[in-house]
């Protein structure tokens, strides 16, 4: 009677381990299904990438081939003769970001700041989503606030008060439009401004609060703090919040066409008309009808494709490592 028991048991047992390995067996096939699902995901997005950047090379080869390197430099863009040259767009690009650089950096961090530091905590939970909220806002509507509110403005109160103050400088001298480079700078520094500020806002929060408590039991005043142990330890994540705003105001398109003024020019003068890289795009490809036409405003869409990429993934690498500094420290 021994004997039949324990064979007994003993298929019991195999049974119950045939069982756990198949359960284990069906649980690592789950993950593994998933982590190749998410894989292919991965190498397809890369892949979306560079079958974009392939078809733009493909498309701007004959200007390549015909104007070659120049073409970035030529301030020349007549369709009809098709002489084409996009150094004109780059600079508005260039100008327009920077104008907007320069209105919306102070004011992004030091809303963050305030936010983070000063605040009481209602306070900055609805200043906050409200800062967020302009990023909400669709940009053709801000081309629309900027076309019947911000152009008249600036043309019948700001340019004439800055043509009188500092019209000895080129910045600001000629007829004031209303729409120009200046009126694209300021709708870019409004639109880039949730941006800049929210991952500043990031960057603060994770600074440790240890690191706040040693200034102030050193003596510093509340000032110090921020300026030391703030400001000056979230170096490189601002930098890097400010590079990811100037790389959303690269590719800006509506709202900037909307209030450039869409002239093909190089001028000194904020006051004057340009165009940006998506703005001649936006214009022209709808109505482009010759293939020279067509690679020239590819090759200024790979152009602008390049930069943003490259601005964007410096930018977001910036700002990994100044989180990942700030976790060690704390840690």
């Amino acid at each position: 009677m021994e004997l039949p028991q324990t064979l007994s048991m003993s298929a019991v047992s195999s049974t119950l381990g045939i069982f756990e390995r198949k359960k284990k067996r069906d649980v690592h096939l789950g993950d593994r299904i998933f982590f190749w699902v998410l894989r292919l995901l991965a190498i397809g997005v890369m892949l979306l990438l560079l079958g974009i950047t392939l078809n733009l090379l493909r498309v701007s080869f004959p200007i390549f081939s015909k104007f070659g390197l120049s073409y970035f430099v030529t301030n020349t863009w007549n369709p009809v003769t098709e002489k084409f040259g996009a150094g004109a767009f780059i600079y508005g690009t260039v100008v327009s970001s920077l104008i907007a650089l320069v209105i919306s950096v102070p004011i992004s961090i030091g809303v963050s700041v305030f936010l983070t530091e000063l605040a009481p905590r209602r306070l900055a939970e609805a200043v906050g989503f409200l800062v967020e909220m302009l990023a909400a806002i669709p940009s053709v509507v801000y081309g629309l606030w900027g076309i019947f509110v911000l152009a008249p403005w600036l043309r019948t109160t700001l340019q004439p008060a800055l043509a009188s103050t500092f019209g000895f400088l080129p910045l600001f001298q000629g007829p004031p439009y209303g729409i120009g480079m200046l009126t694209a700078g300021i709708i870019l520094a409004i639109m880039i401004s949730p941006t800049i500020s929210a991952i500043c806002r990031e960057v603060f929060k994770a600074i440790s609060l240890q690191q706040r408590e040693a200034a102030l039991a050193l003596g510093a005043t509340r000032w110090e703090t921020i300026s030391l142990a703030v400001l000056k330890s979230s170096a490189s994540g601002i930098f890097g919040a400010v590079i990811l705003g100037l790389g959303r105001a690269l590719g800006e398109t509506m709202a900037v066409t909307m209030v450039i003024g869409n002239r093909a020019d190089i001028s000194a003068s904020l006051f004057a008309p340009g165009q940006t890289m998506a703005s001649v795009i936006a214009n022209e490809y709808a109505e482009a009808t010759s293939d020279m036409h067509l690679a020239a405003l590819s090759a200024v869409g790979l152009a602008l494709f390049l930069v943003s990429f490259l601005i964007n993934s410096s930018a977001r690498f910036l700002v990994w490592r100044a989180t990942r500094k700030s976790k060690g420290a704390r840690a």
